[in-house]
Formats: C-alpha cells, structure tokens, sequence
C-alpha cells in the first residue's frame, strides 16, 4: 500500500463507490486548492471500494495525470473499510478524509490539520453544529443529524458536536493505536473512532464548517440509522463489559506522546522523568507562592507545613494519572496515604533545612526561599524514587512489560 517517494505530511482520502461522475472534478479541485493553500507535501488517496461503474478507470486516469494522486482499489464495500485500510497503509504524518461531493467548504481543511500538524490536537473533526457554522440542507436531514447527536450524548455521553461530517483528520501514530480496536466497516466507523478517542483521553479539535447539502445523495437514510442504532449498542457493551480496553488504549497513546527510550534507559523511564519533572515544577511554583503568601502569617515553620501539604496532595495525583498512566478511583486513597508519607520525607528535609538555617542567624526571605528549593529538588528526588519504586511500582512494572511486548494481565482480562 505504501508508494516510493518522500513520505507527504498530509495523506486526504476519498473514499468513492460508484462515482464515475462527481470523482474528477472533485479530486482536481481538492489538488488545486492544496497546491495553492497547504504549504507542505501531500497526497491525494482515492479508495475505490468495490465500485461496479467507471469509477476506478477514472480514479487511475487522476493518478497517472496527477503526481500528487494515488489510486487504491479494495473489492469490499465500506466507508470505514476504505478508510481503516488507506489509513493504516499511509506513511503520512496526518491523515484524511472527505466525501467525493465536496458539501464541506474547502477553506475549512488547513483549519482541520493545522492543530494535528503542530503537536496541539489528536483528532480533527468538521461540525455542522458547532457555533460558527453555516449550513444549507433539509429540515428532515438536519432532524436526523441532531437527533442522531443527541442520542450519542444520552447514551454514550460523548462531547463532540457532530459525529457523522465527512470532513475529518487524524495523527497517523494515533490511527495506528485506535484503528484495530474500530470494528465498523460502515457508516458508524467515524462514530466509533470518536468515542474511542475520547473515551482515551485524547484532545478533539472541532471546526465549525460552511456545508451545503448533497441533493443527489444516494446515502439510504433509514438503513444508515438502523446501523448507527446497532453500532451504538454494540459499542455500549463493548465499553461497559471491558471488551475494549480503554485503559490499555489510555497507556499506549500516553506513552507515544514521548520519543523511545535511548538505549540501556529502563522502559518508560525517559517519559516519566519527562512527566514527573513538569510537575514538579508547576509544584514547585505553587509551594513557593503559597509559602509567601502564608509565612507572614503564621510563620515559616507552618507556612512550609501548608504549603507543601496542599501540593503534595495535588503532586501525588498529578504524577498518579499523567507520569505512571494510573486511571480510575481503584487504589486512589492508598496512593495518597503512601504519598503523605512521601510528603513526611520531603516535609523533614525542608523543615530540618529551614530549623537549620535559623538556628545560625536570622535569614532574610529571600535567604529562606533559596534554602527551600536547594531542600525541594533533594527531596523532588527523593519522591520520584519512592513513587517509581514504592507507590506506583505495580503500575511501573505493568508499564515496563508493556512496553518490551512481554505478557501482563490487563484490567479487562483480569474481569
């Protein structure tokens, strides 16, 4: 599936089943607007999925005129079949899509990748219902859109405005991760990928787009909802029985936000020092500031009692959800319960530090806070060792083993 050739940034798919008429001028104008908007390398990917018209001679003809097209055939019908294939075989860095009639405004496709392409967002999806868009289409059609809407958030509570645009991107390292866990092969794909990524914890970038409704549509409105029904129920059990493993999606797409360890560093020991230390210093702010603001009050000794305690709770937390991948309520008060007598540990240092440092003189405040840091990054040591190796340790090791391709029991196999 992957073409020879410098791999393109952005990969737009046009998944097309008998559309012989609406395919070339669609693709022309699509290769027209990138040329001339997107100002780096792309590709154009037409999935022919098993049209029965002229649809993949004209889909051939677009690649051999066009350097930037590519053709691919697949003998199975599916939205969502064309795209978990393309996706998957693409060497882009963002991937695409969009419908062959081209309802969706142009202008709005760098605003789709823009925030993909910079690191901000995961997934990109165009909203017809979002503020700011403009959109022209039936009553009947716009009932069945919102209507369709509103039961995804009764029933699988999910956040985004509009599930089924044909206007969406997504990070190609985040398809890889989530695409073997989106069963549909239809029309329900995109809805499942989106709840998928939101139920990880990854960030939905919405575009409010300028849409004008197909009137030759050829899309079976009541088959589609009845699959959309059924998707919805299948994808409910799924969650519910454990069947999907949210929690394991959670940590591999946690760990890839990081670069791999280099060579003889443990596994996940780079990312988490990573994490841990832009916690720390966040921390390491609050301490300070609430520190001044309390000394005047009631005294160094209690004011770095205070302070260290409110961030220490919130430190533990922090480093329990986004340093070692832990989610969930399960073991929560005995991680804080260990994480306060971390807390003790790094309360000596300091206090014994700050006892020390009055017991030779009276210091000024600045004196006190340069002290209170040197005495914080010796115990911000001390904590990382005791949460890596003390509190989280099971969470680490499950990691670790995760990460080599070594066996370890999952939440969801454990049910």
């Amino acid at each position: 599936m992957r073409v020879a050739g410098p791999a393109p940034v952005l990969d737009v798919v046009v998944p097309v089943h008998n559309e012989e008429v609406d395919l070339e001028p669609c693709v022309r104008r699509l290769h027209a607007h990138l040329k001339a908007q997107f100002p780096y390398r792309f590709r154009i990917t037409v999935a022919d999925n098993a049209s029965t018209d002229r649809t993949a001679e004209v889909a051939d003809a677009l690649a051999e005129a066009l350097p930037e097209v590519r053709s691919v055939r697949l003998e199975q019908k599916g939205r969502g079949r064309a795209l978990h294939t393309t996706w998957l075989g693409s060497d882009a860095e963002v991937l695409a899509y969009m419908d062959v009639d081209l309802s969706t405004d142009l202008a709005a496709l760098s605003p789709l990748v823009a925030p993909l392409i910079s690191g901000h967002s995961d997934v990109a999806i165009g909203s017809r219902l979002a503020r700011g868009a403009r959109v022209v289409r039936g009553p009947k059609r716009e009932f069945i859109s919102r209507a369709y809407n509103v039961i995804l958030r009764g029933t699988l509570r999910v956040r985004f405005s509009d599930a089924q645009c044909g206007f969406k991107a997504i990070r190609a390292d985040v398809a890889r991760t989530l695409l073997p866990h989106v069963a549909d092969t239809g029309w329900f794909f995109d809805t499942e990928l989106l709840v998928l990524a939101q139920r990880a914890g990854l960030r939905i970038h919405e575009v409010p787009v300028d849409w004008v409704d197909d009137p030759d549509s050829r899309v079976d409105i009541v088959a589609t909802a009845l699959a959309d029904l059924r998707g919805i129920a299948r994808l409910g059990r799924g969650l519910t029985t454990g069947a999907i493993p949210i929690a394991r999606l959670r940590e591999q797409l946690s760990r890839g936000a990081i670069s791999a360890d280099p060579p003889g560093v443990p596994a996940g020991l780079l990312r988490q020092l990573v994490r841990f230390g832009a916690i720390g210093v966040l921390s390491t702010a609050a301490y300070l500031v609430l520190y001044v603001l309390l000394r005047g009050g009631v005294g160094p000794q209690a004011a770095n009692f205070t302070a260290l305690l409110v961030t220490a709770v919130g430190n533990t937390a922090a480093n329990r959800r986004l340093t070692f991948g832990v989610r969930g309520s399960g073991g929560a008060a005995r991680h804080q319960f260990q994480g306060l007598l971390v807390f003790a540990l790094g309360l000596g240092l300091t206090s014994g530090s700050l006892a020390l440092l009055h017991g030779l003189g009276d210091p000024g405040r600045g004196t006190e806070v340069v002290v209170l840091v040197g005495a914080n990054l010796a115990a911000t040591v001390l904590r990382f060792l005791l949460l890596r190796g003390w509190v989280f340790r099971r969470a680490d090791e499950r990691s670790t083993l995760e990460e080599t391709g070594a066996a370890a029991p999952s939440a969801e196999n454990a049910r």
